[in-house]
């Protein structure tokens, strides 16, 4: 099989690998798609990346009900997912709604879970709730627009590049609001009527993070996740890391409880340490494909050997939503 390795921070390379085998309680999935994102927490080079992918079960190892044979799922792997073949166990996998296509489904699995952990879980977002989204553009913040929808948000709030603002009101952002303008935190106070935001997500690094606490309000919370900053750092990771933590805000515990404010973190890879709480998460929002309230968005679909397309892509900060990688995709597709 092929698998898509990076040998390097930015050289990718497509080697051949053994066929994997299902181990007892696993499965074997053909993928026939994997979504494409920026990875702060990698393994050490030369590693597959992948967290998500889509495909078809093609067999099941021992223990695994054979009604899996056959079956379209998606599935959560701790990296690998950008190859033909992988094995992921069962309490790992999850029927794909018809709705779904491989590229839509492949895309969904981490944006959503990580969304539903900020906005449902970890931040407490209730019917009324003020939310900001920072990076609303992103995969995450696409995902967060259908879960704040679904749980009643009262006002949601998103910034992104203003050439993002008209296909982010179409998916149910009531205010974009382009980061880039001078003071643009004046206009979240103008729409909050001064009294601040109740739940602010934000993946931007600790510029962005203190710019963020000074937008909360009385008992508001902000959850930080991605460090995206780190992922697209033009120094090398490593300096990028120094200058990121150094720059890194404090919070402490009596100016937070004089403010009655909370200040939370979200990292879906530690999560695979309770693998049927992510599962049941995974489940409840293909359900609410089904349902109507979740609709993953797909920017672009590159084949494998365009890996470096959609890395340049990706990085180039010009996409809304996902990026998907699939196997035999033809280069004038």
């Amino acid at each position: 099989m092929r698998q898509i390795f990076h040998v390097s921070r930015n050289t990718r390379a497509i080697r051949e690998s053994p066929d994997p085998s299902p181990a007892a309680g696993e499965v074997l999935i053909e993928v026939k798609a994997a979504s494409k994102g920026l990875y702060p927490d990698a393994p050490s080079f030369p590693f597959v990346v992948g967290y998500e992918a889509a495909g078809r079960v093609s067999a099941v190892g021992d223990g695994v009900d054979r009604t899996w044979l056959g079956a379209d799922v998606v599935a959560l792997v701790k990296f690998g997912a950008y190859s033909e073949l992988i094995t992921a166990p069962v309490g790992q996998i999850a029927r794909m709604p018809s709705e779904l296509s491989y590229e839509m489904a492949a895309s969904m699995c981490v944006a959503y879970l990580t969304a539903w952990m900020l906005i449902a879980v970890q931040g407490g977002l209730h019917e009324g709730d003020t939310l900001l989204i920072q990076n609303a553009g992103s995969g995450v913040g696409l995902a967060a627009i259908d879960i704040a929808h679904h749980l009643g948000a009262g006002t949601i709030i998103g910034t992104a590049s203003e050439r993002k603002h008209q296909f982010l009101i179409e998916r149910g952002l009531q205010h974009p609001i382009d980061y880039r303008k001078p003071n643009w935190t004046e206009d979240v106070k103008k729409i909050t009527g001064k009294r601040g935001v109740d739940l602010i997500i934000d993946p931007l690094g600790p510029d962005s993070w203190k710019q963020s606490s000074s937008l909360l309000g009385l008992g508001g919370r902000l959850g930080v996740y991605g460090a995206s900053e780190i992922s697209a750092s033009s120094w090398g990771w490593i300096i990028g890391a120094i200058r990121f933590f150094l720059r890194m805000p404090t919070y402490r515990p009596l100016p937070l409880m004089d403010q009655c404010h909370g200040v939370f973190g979200t990292n879906l890879l530690r999560m695979f340490a309770d693998v049927p709480r992510i599962h049941d998460w995974l489940v409840k929002l293909l359900k609410g494909v089904e349902e109507g309230w979740v609709h993953p968005h797909v920017d672009r679909v590159f084949g494998f050997d365009q890996v470096d397309e959609a890395y340049a892509y990706i990085e180039s900060r010009q996409s809304i939503g996902r990026v998907v990688l699939v196997p035999n995709r033809a280069k004038d597709e």
